[in-house]
């Protein structure tokens, strides 16, 4: 690597790299395998995540927006909301306050289909989370989120 691995915190570090770099590996198998089965490209799922995060958070997409969020052209960000409003993932809904915006939706048979593939790990997700006090939970999110500005500014200075 980058460093030498020679005290115990060095390798307790390596450790949690290489266990990063397996779940996000892992991750990426999961959601090839789901766009594998219902007709979907990778970035498809990537899409829907953006989508479904931005709707739970009572702030809908746009095309545009979605095109940033997946960092392609707003061209391509069209094929992939038309692939998911054709496999029934997404809707597009016009805004009540300004009909030229157009917000992107979770469809409910998207919502069925990712619920039944993904729900077995939401479970698995819970089962490990719950083993976790408040306290530990706060020190793993505060960690997840440094690594996560960590590897946005990588990805942004590339």
């Amino acid at each position: 690597m980058y460093r030498p691995r020679d005290t115990p915190r060095a390798r307790r570090e390596q450790e949690i790299v290489d266990d990063l770099r397996d779940l996000v590996g892992t991750s990426e198998r999961i959601a090839h395998a789901f766009a594998h089965r219902h007709g979907l490209h990778p970035t498809d799922l990537q899409a829907l995540i953006h989508v479904m995060r931005r709707e739970a958070a009572d702030d809908p997409l746009t095309a545009g927006e979605l095109a940033g969020l997946l960092d392609v052209t707003t061209g391509a960000a069209t094929g992939v909301v038309d692939r998911l409003e054709k496999h029934g993932h997404l809707r597009r809904d016009r805004s009540d306050t300004d009909r030229r915006k157009v917000f992107l939706r979770y469809a409910e048979p998207g919502q069925e289909l990712a619920t039944r593939f993904f729900g077995p790990l939401g479970r698995r997700s819970d089962a490990v989370m719950e083993r976790f006090d408040d306290a530990e939970l706060e020190v793993v999110h505060r960690f997840l989120a440094g690594m996560r500005q960590a590897f946005e500014e990588h990805h942004r200075d590339l």
